[in-house]
């Protein structure tokens, strides 16, 4: 067994490069394969090949199967890999990263996996899938080099991350509750940046109930969903900037049936993002209390703040994971940052439960979600071998 202190980062990385062509031929395999979080068999490919990569490799997988429930339709298979090292009671590493991407069914077949110079481009290359298999192939590359000097390596391979992680979130917790640290596999930043803090989030549903009449015959009888909602979302947007970092969003308001009648029924969606947990918890109090204050006489208001993430704040030991990254990273070749972003991920999770965790250290990639997205083929070999030496150093 290979101790921690005899990898050389440059060992690692002349490694992760003799991996690089399995690597491009496991991200077509993946990228080709439609696997929007409602596109249930095609998460379950991603599932079938990791699994297959996994038990090749000596880990022990669960695979859970889901059971759609009331407000949560049928999603796919969730993986659990371990991997047991040689130092029982040694350091616990936990790695996440998710199956699912944003894209309908039929968007693999109408832009393929495809290599443009250093780019490679299609649906979900960047978010995550090149993430996710990094964390596989810097696993191997630690494997390849005889380490083993670590208790165990856990790999949540999750397939509802896009929707928030509702159902995955518990088994997260569940692995977290026993690492010691934690990385999560989501491309680094069009920069080149790793992730150190993430804003809180939370989707808020409010349902405005009013009463029904004849717009032009009786008006004084209605009593309107539609005027309350707006008052109520000018009210909500008002409170931006009271905060530092914090952004309420009325996102979505559907109301009415037809334009003769008062409508006696509006449902308003908002988005609430807070970078700390103070903050989140206020301006989680202040949105409700905006939105439980009628301004129209005689509405009901239904109040839902519904799943989401608490923030990922920076503390003095992701500190601490950052500048080792960054010494790692020099002694690589490159030079690495790190930055607070505003969106979510499951590290969100992780981090609200203490365990100090990094996100971003999959390849560098851009344009997620769109049809344009691309990942730095370039940036493959280098972000493998950070992974990997991490994996090997970090407390």
């Amino acid at each position: 067994m290979t101790p921690a202190g005899q990898i050389e980062p440059h060992q690692l990385r002349s490694l992760a490069e003799k991996r690089h062509d399995t690597y491009l031929r496991d991200l077509q395999t993946t990228v080709d394969v439609d696997c929007g979080t409602f596109v249930t068999e095609g998460v379950r490919r991603i599932a079938d090949h990791m699994q297959e990569r996994f038990e090749a490799a000596g880990w022990e997988v669960e695979r859970h199967r889901h059971t759609p429930s009331a407000g949560l339709e049928q999603l796919g298979d969730l993986l659990i890999a371990r991997l047991r090292g040689g130092s029982p009671g040694g350091r616990r590493v936990l790695l996440i990263g998710h199956m699912d991407t944003v894209f309908p069914e039929g968007t693999a077949a109408q832009r393929p996996f495809r290599i443009e110079g250093s780019r490679a481009f299609g649906p979900g290359v960047s978010d995550m899938k090149g993430g996710l298999l990094g964390g596989l192939h810097a696993v191997g590359a630690l494997q390849d080099a005889g380490f083993g000097d670590f208790d165990s390596i856990c790999y949540v391979c999750n397939p509802d991350e896009e929707i928030g992680s509702p159902w995955s979130s518990g088994f997260i917790r569940e692995q977290a509750g026993e690492a010691d640290v934690c990385f999560v596999l989501e491309g680094a930043r069009e920069n080149g940046d790793i992730v150190s803090a993430r804003k809180g989030v939370a989707d808020v549903q409010i349902t405005v109930r009013g009463r029904a009449a004849h717009a032009g015959v009786e008006p004084e009888r209605g009593r309107s969903a539609i005027l309350q909602a707006a008052h109520t979302v000018v009210a909500l947007h008002e409170l931006n900037g009271r905060w530092p970092g914090v952004t309420v969003n009325a996102g979505v308001i559907d109301g009415g049936t037809r334009a003769n009648v008062v409508p006696d029924r509006c449902d308003l969606r908002v988005d609430v993002r807070a970078p700390h947990a103070n903050s989140f918890e206020g301006a989680l109090a202040e949105v409700e209390r905006v939105a439980r204050t009628p301004v129209v006489p005689d509405v009901e208001i239904e109040f839902e703040a519904r799943t989401g993430f608490p923030p990922m704040e920076k503390t003095e030991t992701t500190g601490r994971l950052v500048e080792q990254a960054k010494g790692l990273a020099e002694e690589l070749g490159f030079e690495l940052n790190d930055a607070a972003t505003g969106g979510a991920s499951d590290a969100n999770v992780v981090a609200g439960m203490g365990v100090p965790v990094l996100d971003g250290l999959g390849p560098v990639g851009g344009a997620d979600h769109a049809p344009g997205e691309w990942l730095d083929l370039d940036s493959v070999v280098p972000r493998i071998a950070l992974l990997a030496a991490m994996i090997a150093t970090a407390e």
